[in-house]
């Protein structure tokens, strides 16, 4: 049974609680927004006895977005925050991945080096009757000079870091630079090849030195900045067709998360639109020139004309006029140092015939030879197309492939023709039976001088 007093409790409480519900009532439905909040400012400063500072972020610097709004938006998660009853979910155009935001006027409490932060994310109309938004960071004010030089240069590392992740790989060639006038040089789709480190069909310890040298090359910023060297890294891929030099690139865009670039030389008329395009490509990227061997002759053919060129060059196409010089300067020289954590990749099918110009340190650091089909690459091939990593028949295949050159674009074609992992292996045997016949003709044909 209650006691006189208790219920006195009972009662006061019950009493306050319901004036607190009519005010709040009343405060909504008869205060103007732009009241509530003064109000409520002033509330909170009355309350917080001045020891609680208010950092204000406005969406907007004049008329450019405020790049640390835009910063605090990424790193802000509401769908992690306990006491987020509401946030907003969009998809940018172009892009795979769902982003969640704060809704207007919600609160989100976060915590940097044991000290909290409370994040309010203010909508409202100014005087012209606009919508506006800013964010108000509430926290002591004994922990000013840690907010300036820590606390928000931390939320625009993240906020980069949370960029790159959801970032949507795309795919660049040159365009037409024969339209002139101020348009863009490069010209994108999405980059969506499934292609990954873990599926390359190359043995396993070429692959890991490619990962420790590419994790090597992100990590060194400093590094190249303290030796004075441009944030760079050149790799050269030599090998016959079909041996997964593309793919190999693909899967280390999909690793890096770098767009690509992909520069056909043949279609850039002068040395001056070689550096246009470099200076037009994005930080975190990889620039790809393929089949360097037979897509330019790099040489200064302008000054060293030959009889031996063709001249079926019309006027509405007419010949490249990058020379040798000017393309080392473009991999290696000054303006090779315009922008940051770029990767360059060649590829040709003839290391032989390239100038020792273009192979040494500092133009092409790396040379991975991608060969024919090894055993490790063929077990990797069973295990992506088939869905095995052993079977009676990987011995005599093992054996065949000691003896014939197949490419790994072979094998995985033979692996295509069936699901069935019996049917397909002995597709490939006799695949690589027949490319030994062939070879022992070959090699038992006589030879004819003329």
């Amino acid at each position: 049974m209650m006691t006189p007093k208790f219920q006195n409790v009972v009662s006061t409480a019950a009493s306050v609680a319901a004036t607190v519900m009519l005010l709040r009532s009343f405060t909504r439905n008869y205060i103007p927004p732009e009241l509530q909040h003064y109000l409520y400012s002033k509330l909170s400063k009355f309350l917080s006895f001045s020891s609680e500072l208010t950092l204000v972020i406005d969406q907007f610097h004049g008329f450019t977005l405020n790049p640390l709004f835009a910063a605090a938006q990424l790193y802000l998660k509401p769908h992690e925050a306990p006491n987020a009853k509401r946030f907003r979910a969009t998809m940018p155009s172009k892009s795979r991945h769902v982003s969640l935001l704060m809704d207007g006027n919600d609160d989100i409490t976060d915590s940097f080096n044991g000290v909290p932060f409370r994040w309010k994310l203010v909508s409202r109309r100014d005087k012209s009757n606009s919508l506006v938004h800013f964010f108000e960071v509430r926290f002591h004010k004994k922990h000013r000079e840690m907010v300036l030089s820590e606390y928000l240069p931390r939320v625009m590392e993240e906020a980069k870091a949370a960029r790159e992740r959801r970032k949507t790989l795309r795919l660049f060639t040159v365009k037409d630079m024969r339209m002139g006038g101020r348009v863009e040089l490069w010209q994108g789709v999405n980059l969506e090849h499934p292609a990954t480190l873990a599926t390359v069909a190359m043995d396993s310890d070429l692959k890991e030195m490619i990962i420790r040298d590419l994790d090597m090359f992100v990590e060194r910023k400093g590094l190249y900045k303290s030796v004075g060297k441009a944030w760079k890294r050149g790799y050269l891929l030599s090998g016959p067709p079909g041996t997964g030099k593309s793919s190999l690139i693909a899967a280390m865009a999909n690793y890096l998360n770098f767009d690509v670039y992909d520069l056909e030389l043949t279609s850039v008329r002068r040395n001056s639109e070689l550096r246009k395009l470099l200076m037009a490509t994005r930080n975190r990227s990889i620039l790809v020139v393929e089949d360097i061997d037979c897509s330019l002759h790099l040489q200064d053919r302008i000054a060293k004309p030959t009889s031996s060129q063709p001249h079926s060059h019309s006027f509405h196409n007419p010949p490249s006029q990058v020379t040798l010089s000017g393309f080392l300067n473009f991999i290696d020289g000054l303006w090779s140092s315009c922008g940051d954590e770029r990767i360059m990749v060649f590829t040709t099918n003839h290391k032989d015939k390239l100038d020792p110009a273009l192979l040494r340190p500092g133009r092409m650091d790396v040379h991975i030879d991608m060969t024919y089909c090894t055993p490790g690459g063929f077990k990797m091939l069973a295990s992506n197309y088939l869905g095995i990593t052993e079977h009676p028949l990987f011995v005599q295949i093992d054996k065949l492939l000691g003896m014939i050159n197949v490419t790994p674009a072979e094998v995985g074609e033979q692996f295509l023709l069936d699901q069935d992992p019996e049917i397909a292996l002995n597709s490939l045997i006799n695949l690589l039976l027949e490319k030994k016949r062939n070879h022992e003709l070959k090699m038992k044909a006589p030879l004819i001088i003329e």
